[in-house]
This record gives C-alpha cells, sequence and structure tokens, in this order.
C-alpha cells in the first residue's frame, strides 16, 4: 500500500483520550499494554496532505478574523460528487458546523420546542442521548431487528406507529448506522423517507460515516433518494471520522431548502460560537485533495480486513457472543447476553475483565445495548489481532 496502516503510533501524552482515558478504568495487569478500541477515532496517521497544507498556512503569522476560501467549499462540492455521487451541489447549499452534534440540535430547534419527542432508532449513539436530553427533547425509540441472516433492519410499521402515537415532526437517521454498523440500501432509506413524508416530519441525516464503507457495499445519500427526501433533509458530514481530525472541529451540512437553511444557519449563529476555525478550514481543504481520495481507498481496505478477521475469530471462537459483520464503520457491536448468562457474570464484570488485560473497549449500555459492548477496530492489523488473542486466552476462556 502507498499509505501507511501498520505503524504502531505512540499517541501517550499526545492529547488522546482513546489511550489517556478521561476517566477510571481498571488497571492493566503487569505485562499488557493499553489497545485502545472505545472512542470512535482512528490510530492512523493522517492522510500527509492535511499536514502539509496546515503547515502551509502556519507559515503565514496572522490569524485573524476570515471567511471560509471558495476552495473549501469546492473541494466538498467535489468530494460528495466523486464519493456518493451527488450532483446539483452549490456553494450556497453548504454550511459549517461545529460538530454533527450541533448541526442536530441547530435543526431541531427549528422543526421543534423544548419537550418535543423526537424519534431515534436503537440501538444508539450515546451523543444523539446527551445531546437531546441535555437540550429539553424526549427521545421516542423505533428498535431495529435482526433479521434471520442477522442483519439489523428498520421496523417500518414501529415507526410509524409511534410517529403518529407521539405526534412527532422531528426524527434523526443515522447512515451509516452507528453503532450497528448497518449501511442502508436504497430501498430501505426510500420506504423510510416515504414514512416521514406521509407524516410530515423533518429528517436530520447524519452522515458522519458516509466515507467509510466496507467491501462492495455503497452509501446512498438520504437526500438522493426523492425529491422530497432532497428538500426535507438537513444532512450533516465531517472529515473527521474519515480523516482522524476530530481534535480540529470541524462539520458541515447540506441543506438544499432555502427555508430550512436560513433558520437553521441563523439558529447556529446565536450562541456566536459556530464559527469555522482557520485550520479546520485547512485540514478538510488537505484531506479532500487527491491523495484523500486514494488514502481513503487504502483505508476502506484496511478496515474491511479488520472486520472480517475481528468477526471470523468472535465466530470461531466465542460462543455465546453475537454481532452483525459490519458494512460499514469501523465499530463493532457485541451482544454478549448468552455468554454473560451462561458464566453468571455481568456485563460491568466482562468489560472489567477485558481492561484488566489491555483491551480498552466501550460499554453498550449507553448505546441501548444492556448486553452489548462497543469494539473500534481502526487499529494496525497487528493491535486488533493481539486484542482478540488476550480476549481469547484471558477474557472469554471457559472459567
Amino acid at each position: 500500500m502507498k499509505y501507511d496502516f501498520t505503524t504502531i503510533m505512540d499517541r501517550s501524552g499526545r492529547d488522546s483520550i482513546a489511550v489517556d482515558v478521561p476517566f477510571e478504568i481498571p488497571e492493566a495487569k503487569e505485562g499488557f499494554d493499553r489497545i485502545p478500541m472505545w472512542v470512535a477515532d482512528m490510530n492512523f496517521p493522517t492522510v500527509p496532505t492535511v499536514q502539509k497544507v496546515m503547515t502551509e498556512r502556519i507559515q503565514h503569522p496572522a490569524f485573524g478574523y476570515f471567511r471560509p476560501r471558495e476552495e473549501y467549499y469546492q473541494a466538498i462540492i467535489r468530494w460528495q460528487e466523486r464519493r456518493h455521487k451527488v450532483s446539483g451541489l452549490k456553494t450556497e447549499h453548504i454550511g459549517y458546523e461545529n460538530g454533527v452534534l450541533g448541526g442536530v440540535v441547530s435543526a431541531l430547534n427549528v422543526f421543534c420546542s423544548k419537550g418535543d419527542k423526537v424519534l431515534l432508532h436503537s440501538p444508539t449513539y450515546i451523543g444523539f442521548t446527551n445531546a437531546l436530553t441535555n437540550n429539553g427533547y424526549e427521545i421516542v425509540l423505533s428498535p431495529l431487528k435482526r433479521d434471520e441472516e442477522g442483519i439489523w433492519r428498520m421496523d417500518f410499521e414501529d415507526m410509524e406507529r409511534k410517529l403518529q402515537e407521539h405526534h412527532i415532526h422531528a426524527a434523526i437517521f443515522c447512515s451509516p448506522h452507528n453503532p450497528s454498523g448497518r449501511v442502508w440500501e436504497r430501498w430501505e432509506i426510500e420506504r423510510a423517507m416515504e414514512i416521514y413524508e406521509r407524516n410530515r416530519v423533518y429528517v436530520i441525516s447524519d452522515e458522519i460515516w458516509s466515507d467509510l464503507i466496507l467491501g462492495e457495499y455503497e452509501h446512498i445519500p438520504t437526500q438522493s433518494v426523492s425529491e422530497d427526501a432532497k428538500m426535507r433533509t438537513v444532512a450533516l458530514y465531517a472529515p473527521s471520522k474519515t480523516f482522524n481530525l476530530a481534535g480540529l472541529v470541524g462539520s458541515y451540512h447540506i441543506i438544499y431548502d432555502p427555508w430550512i437553511r436560513e433558520r437553521v444557519e441563523k439558529e447556529s449563529s446565536l450562541c456566536h460560537y459556530n464559527e469555522m476555525n482557520v485550520l479546520s478550514m485547512y485540514a478538510l481543504i488537505g484531506a479532500y485533495q487527491e491523495e484523500g481520495y486514494e488514502w481513503v481507498e487504502e483505508l476502506c481496505q484496511v478496515l474491511t480486513g479488520n472486520v472480517e478477521f475481528a468477526y471470523g475469530y468472535i465466530k470461531d471462537h466465542f460462543p455465546g457472543v453475537s454481532l452483525m459483520k459490519p458494512q460499514g464503520t469501523y465499530m463493532l457491536f457485541l451482544d454478549c447476553g448468552e455468554w454473560l448468562r451462561e458464566h453468571k457474570m455481568t456485563l460491568q464484570e466482562l468489560l472489567d475483565r477485558g481492561m484488566e488485560y489491555g483491551v480498552i473497549w466501550q460499554d453498550g449500555r449507553p448505546f441501548h445495548g444492556e448486553t452489548s459492548i462497543r469494539m473500534n477496530l481502526a487499529l494496525p492489523r497487528s493491535r486488533v489481532e493481539e486484542a482478540f488473542e488476550r480476549l481469547n486466552r484471558y477474557v472469554f476462556r471457559k472459567l
């Protein structure tokens, strides 16, 4: 490969919560280093053009007030066209957001009043739960169901029933879905959007994972499935997941409807702090260059290989642990319920056992997975293999 996805980076003391965990966890036993597999950032160096473009800008010693360069908007338009077959996107449709969750709240503040109910699927990204409850919204969950092949599917009848019973007029749609790793098929998005249209529900589509698609799957932008979906939806994107730039801050929305766009931008501006950082602008420009397209293609190959390895290893070595093989993202969502019952162990005890052997994984309960664990596979293959060997030898062994 042209880019480096094998070097093990030492991130200790380098402003990384992935390794310098900001809350109390069990100490790893002697001889076991920490393998960061919890928070959703990557343990790979970003594409070199990000640092190159930022460094060139840093050479100029002034960092005063500025306006986004047209180059920034054209990079997004080109990226969306080449990666996701989006046509007709213009500069006026694109707006800055400090983060996807901030954009979610701004859109909800336009569509809803405090105390209103909002529809989400479960399992649910913890960021949605915290952002909505902290801002006075009530979450109504429509559980995803696993079909006979173990694939997570939307329950369309349940969605429509809850929209009507709870008089809901805003929904959050996560595509690809976090934490399950589902990449929705076109027909699924079309049917969901038909339900939202029929019930006059506005849609906020979180598509931050849209570049990280595994194998032969394809991301279908929510706004692309119909003219109504295009005009009904606030779509949110960012280079942060794709290029490991979360610490730089910077997302963007795509809103085609001018009535919605003006109100969302007004809402986002009210705190006077939803402003782009000049270096995050250059980071996006650096990421969305030709090298970035090549880098993401190689990254997705690496992630696909890691998922194939981890999924096969779990199926072969951890009876009682079930999961869907992710189709996108780099996260696993394990259901350990059967294993826990067989071994008369609590989820917390299992989590602690893993961390005692240096596998820093994530409690799935805040994602509405009562017996679930979330795991990050965006690490060099050698670290992924080491983590699963430890889990097999010391954690999931027969007691």
